[in-house]
This record gives structure tokens, sequence and C-alpha cells, in this order.
């Protein structure tokens, strides 16, 4: 409650019978919110001599992070990479529903697309905070079409672009404009790529290398040249060589600048990566590992037949392929889900499979001094869970905008 020293009159929120994940591990300790924001409660005692107007008791359950997803291509019938007639209404609808896997801010990603679609999807995705209408929006992750023919996965071929002009010109000609973009995936083998990382990561844009043959030293020197992020570690890239490990060898490089992390996309669906092998890339870097979902339209809904970007998709239980063929084509896992495998395959601690959902994707995108912690005077964006990790309750800015 507000005293004559407050330096607001909001009302104070005071979450007790808690595990908070602060300082990389679980404590047992109050979370204080006003106005939307995490409060030290010291400050609050001693300087304001102010005290809680609400208690609420969270009866012994984990507050962690609201949980971030840099790529996810739709989901619950909504395809991000369709020029549909109310492009607004359909990310607001997966904003809407991705609450109750937790998640709090969301990349809607677009793959590989023709020159129109990019131009008629990017000006109506705008960067937004989230409340009870939905997940924020950190911006638009573009997956394609700067990507490597050979490698192209579920992407297009007929849509696929190489950097003919030098990059500048060519991401402005493809993409129309890059105002609501928060992240692009490009292949750094591609010629004339090192003008087009530079020119992203000067605007403040996570450059992302996937869907690509580059070897070792070409990932490298996309990471000098400003790239930060790789975009499903070992989908879509050179397998590992003992001789050339290719992207993945970005995991433990000492080509990396000093003081420089370099981040990985993991689809710990129990389907697009092996246990063997997340353990492998956890253990090697584990400050590295961002959880994604790459989830597509069809996540939410029954087996079938849906679309993906120009594609059609096939849905076989927890698989989604091209039509007619063994090639994966993004999840239908939950952000959640996901979480939870992780913890299982991995046997990591419970704080590192939450961090790798909160924590390091705000790192990636340079956003961890508001998002992804429950540091004071950050957005108090976060997750209720109990001790099997399912979300109970979600929160955006203090706020209950979901509950189980």
């Amino acid at each position: 409650m507000p005293s004559n020293k407050s330096v607001s009159d909001a009302p104070i929120t005071q979450f007790v019978n808690c595990r908070i994940l602060k300082d990389h591990k679980l404590q047992w300790e109050d979370l204080w919110v006003r106005e939307g924001k995490i409060l030290n409660p010291e400050k609050l005692f001693f300087d304001e001599e102010g005290f809680a107007d609400h208690k609420v008791d969270c009866e012994d359950n984990i507050i962690a992070p609201g949980f971030i997803d840099v790529q996810i291509n739709g989901g619950y019938g909504i395809d991000f990479s369709q020029a549909s007639s109310d492009i607004r209404g359909g990310v607001a609808l997966v904003a809407k529903k991705i609450l109750e896997h937790g998640v709090t801010s969301f990349c809607p990603t677009l793959v590989t697309s023709p020159p129109d679609i990019y131009h008629k999807v990017i000006p109506e995705v705008k960067a937004q905070d989230g409340g009870p209408e939905g997940a924020g929006v950190l911006g638009i992750h573009l997956e394609g079409p700067f990507i490597s023919e050979e490698k192209r996965g579920a992407h297009p071929p007929k849509f696929l672009r190489t950097f003919k002009a030098g990059g500048v010109a060519d991401l402005m000609e493809t993409y129309g404009h890059l105002d609501n973009v928060a992240m692009v995936t490009l292949a750094p083998e591609l010629a004339n790529s090192a003008a087009a990382i530079r020119e992203l990561s000067g605007r403040g844009i996570a450059v992302s290398l996937g869907h690509s043959m580059a070897d070792v030293s070409q990932a490298e020197e996309a990471v000098q040249h400003g790239a930060t992020f790789i975009t499903h570690l070992f989908n879509a890239m050179l397998p590992f060589h003992h001789r050339d490990p290719g992207i993945v060898g970005l995991l433990t490089s000492d080509r990396v600048p000093p003081g420089r992390t370099v981040y990985y996309g993991m689809i710990a669906d129990g389907i697009h990566t092996h246990p063997a092998a997340l353990r492998i890339a956890h253990r090697a870097n584990p400050a590295g590992l961002v959880l994604v979902t790459d989830a597509v339209m069809a996540m939410g809904l029954p087996p079938g037949r849906h679309t993906l970007g120009q594609q059609h998709i096939d849905i076989q239980g927890l698989h989604a392929y091209v039509l007619g063929t063994t090639t994966l084509s993004g999840s239908i896992a939950t952000m959640d889900m996901c979480v939870r495998h992780f913890r299982e395959a991995s046997g990591c601690t419970v704080e590192a499979a939450l961090e790798a959902a909160s924590l390091h994707p705000a790192q990636m995108l340079g956003i961890s001094h508001r998002k992804g912690t429950l540091e004071y005077g950050t957005d108090a964006d976060f997750v209720v869970l109990d001790d099997t990790l399912t979300v109970r309750e979600t929160y955006i800015a203090g706020q209950q905008v979901w509950r189980k």
C-alpha cells in the first residue's frame, strides 16, 4: 500500500509461497509487482515505507520469467506466411492461444516467400506489448529467402534468392522494409552476405545462420560481421565432421569475438533432435541454448493436410512433413512441451530448462534488461508452474492473462 513517501499511488501485489527463478536458482522468496514491473521490496519497505495491497498465494509453485519463442510460424490454423485478409487478426489469435503455454512474447516467423508476400505481411505485424489480449510481439523473424538450395528443408526452391546487388539493396527489394523485423535467418556462404549481415546487425536486427552449407570458417566470419544466432541447430546444415564441424563448430569456436555468446535454437520436440545430440549441444555450450518451437499452423489442430507458406504439409501424429515426402516441416510442439522434454532428455536442472526458454532468447535479442528475468525493474511477465513444469498461470505486466 502506498505511504506518504511512495513514489507511486499504484497498488502493489505480493506473490507469496513461491520459488522464484532468480540469479540462476529457484529461491523461496516473495515477488512484488507494481505498475507492471518487478519491485525491489527493500526500497519499498525502507525508502517508501509501503506494503502490499494484494497478496497472491502461489501454493508452493514455481515462478519463472515468461517464455519467449523466437521461431514460431503460426498455429491454430493461422500461417504467418500467408497474406490473408486479416493478417493482424491471425497474429492476435495465435498470441492469445500461446498464453496457455507460458509464452509472454514471441517473434512471428515468415518462411521463404515471394516478395509480394513480405510486402503485404511485414507492415501489418507490428511490435507491441502483450496483455490480456495475448502475448507481446517482439518483431518478425524472417527465415529466408537468402538461404542454401541444398539445405532449404521445407522452403520452396523457386522463391530462394541470392545477394546480387551486395546486400542492402537485395534486403530492401525482397522485404520492402525492415521496421518491424527482429531477426533474419540467412546462409553465410552466399556471395555478398557479409554486407547484409553488417547492415542488419547495425540496425539492431539479430542475424541468424541457418539453412546453410557453410563450413566453420564461413560461420566464424559471419559471427565476426555480427551474426549472433544459429537457427535450429543440427537441422538444415552440414552435419558435424571432426575436420570441419561446420556451423555446429561455433558452439566451441575460439574465433568468436571476446565477450560475445553465439546462441543457438533447439527444437526440443523429441523429433527434430535426438536426445544425445541435445545433450552434446547443451554440455558444449549451456549458456547459448535457446528453446524454439518452430511451430507451424497445424499446432493445436488435428492430423491431416495443412499449409506452411507456399507449401502443403501433412501432420501425422507429432510429425509435420512436406506433403508426399519425409522432409520435416516445422513442429506442432508447444513451448511448455519443449521445456519439459528438454529437461527430461538433457538431464539439466529445472533452472536451466526454464532459462533456455526465457533468459537466453532475451539475451540473444538484446532485451534482457526488460524481459527474460525477474530482476528488479524488469517487466513483470512471468509464468507459474508446478513441479512437473506444467503451466498453471501466465502473467503479463503483473496481470493474470491465463489460468488453468
